[in-house]
């Protein structure tokens, strides 16, 4: 059987030099995004004010997802990270699917945040086409991301800490609002309003977990960037704990205070629900500087989206199931082809934008989905295989979490029943169907790419 060294010794070439911080910054800036600055308006939506629940449903899902990923990663410190474990616990199909999977779904994931700066942009600059804004600021990011890792983690440090600021100052602000000012308006009674805390239904705050999962998504980029981090053990290991306790708290406090300050009807008139709360306040220029966070969120995360996306395209050309290019690195340690290739998203985005202006950034979210519910799905399956293997050799884990090894068949399970249940929504129904598309176009390109390498082998055993 072949050792998980292997795999570490054909991805090295990339730079060692993020930080415990620029890592838990890095997670954060990938799940402090558009998912909860827009996304959490169409889990509203559905939901209700028990998008609430939703939210903490899906902070469960993502607590015990952060948990069998950890105890992986300590052990595997590599940019491969959950694809490279699926190869090596699951077999080779499996990493060549979790791979190209979790690569599609970032790329497209990409596309939903530059969309969403379209639309934020539309506050200020409502004559100029979103799409313009688009091209601006996705050449200034592909800019960034084709300097060192170095430079990408401090930029990236920065925006996560404007966005934790900012979160911290509305949680603040509202609570004042909603606890302290002794105005009628703002309480816990707007959670009764509009239909009642749950509007519709228990399907509707199920279906609010759907968004919650996409909102959570990409904490697991602490498990890629370990891969480029100085003391990884010891990085993974604080960025977890750092993570998890922000995420929850954050998107917990900060909805649970929107939906007590604006009734849903507010809420769903306007675009960004923070900048929707803000104008019901009525603070001058809050909505403005709101505005200017949210615009810093979707970058951020585009951002950290952009290099996950890049570095999982060059784990597979360095697994040989990628154009060998797409491995190269440059001097600065970036994978520069790979990153050429992971703008696809961004194209498709700006097409979208120009021929559908008004569902573009629904129609992103919508076909971006399938990737993250399989590759978590994946993660969860592939520590069931990890700690069987682990338990068979006798092996000791230096990290373990408690209650992981039941986390991930909890988690197994509740990812496949949220996937399901995309196809009984309007909004996700697409979901599916694109997903298998493309799950039997990935597959299809597995048994081509092991046909060539195998008649490769062929050739060279017979010279």
């Amino acid at each position: 059987m072949k050792e998980f060294s292997d795999i570490q010794t054909r991805e090295i070439g990339l730079q060692k030099s993020l930080t415990a911080g620029q890592l838990s910054m890095i997670a954060l800036g990938g799940a402090i995004g558009t998912g909860l600055f827009l996304g959490s308006k169409f889990a509203i939506g559905f939901a209700g004010p028990s998008v609430i629940v939703s939210y903490l449903i899906g902070g469960a899902i993502a607590l015990m997802l952060m948990g069998v990923l950890a105890e992986m990663t300590v052990k595997h410190p590599t940019s491969g990270s959950f694809g490279a474990y699926a190869e090596h616990y699951l077999g080779p199909v499996y990493g060549f699917l979790v791979r190209y999977m979790y690569w599609l779904c970032i790329v497209l994931a990409v596309g939903t945040e530059v969309t969403a700066v379209g639309e934020y942009m539309q506050f200020w600059f409502p004559g100029v086409p979103p799409w313009v804004w688009v091209v601006v600021f996705s050449g200034a990011l592909v800019g960034v991301n084709a300097m060192n890792v170095k430079s990408f983690g401090t930029l990236e440090y920065w925006f996560s800490a404007i966005k934790v600021f900012a979160i911290l100052a509305f949680i603040i602000v509202a609570a004042w609002l909603v606890f302290f000012a002794g105005k009628q308006e703002y309480g816990f009674q707007n959670w009764g309003a509009d239909g009642g805390f749950m509007p519709n239904g228990i399907s509707g705050m199920w279906f609010g977990v759907i968004v919650a999962i996409f909102s959570y998504l990409s904490i697991e980029m602490i498990a890629v960037a370990a891969g480029e981090a100085k003391e990884p053990e010891r990085a993974v290991k604080k960025a977890f704990k750092a993570t998890i306790f922000r995420l929850v708290v954050f998107y917990f406090l900060t909805l649970s205070l929107i939906v007590s300050i604006a009734p849903m009807s507010e809420i769903l008139e306007g675009g960004s629900p923070f900048v929707t709360v803000m104008q019901v306040i009525g603070i001058p220029f809050a909505d403005s500087i709101l505005n200017f966070v949210v615009i810093i969120a979707a970058l951020s995360a585009m951002n950290s989206q952009l290099y996950i996306s890049t570095r999982m395209m060059f784990s597979l050309a360095r697994a040989g199931e990628a154009p060998r290019a797409l491995g190269k690195v440059a001097g600065n340690g970036t994978p520069i082809n790979a990153l050429v290739l992971s703008c696809i998203g961004i194209a498709v985005a700006t097409v979208i934008y120009v021929l559908f202006p008004g569902e573009a950034f629904t129609m992103m979210f919508a076909i971006s989905m399938f990737g993250a519910m399989f590759t978590w799905f994946m993660i969860f399956v592939t520590h069931i295989a990890f700690r069987r293997r682990v338990a068979r050799d006798g092996e000791t884990l230096s990290y373990k979490i408690p209650g992981s090894r039941i986390g991930a068949y909890f988690g197994a399970g509740l990812m496949l029943a949220i996937a399901l249940s995309t196809y009984f929504t309007d909004e996700f129904r697409a979901t599916l169907p694109f997903g298998a598309l493309m799950l039997v176009v990935t597959l299809i390109g597995y048994v081509i790419v092991r046909a060539k390498k195998s008649r490769a082998k062929q050739a060279s055993a017979a010279e």
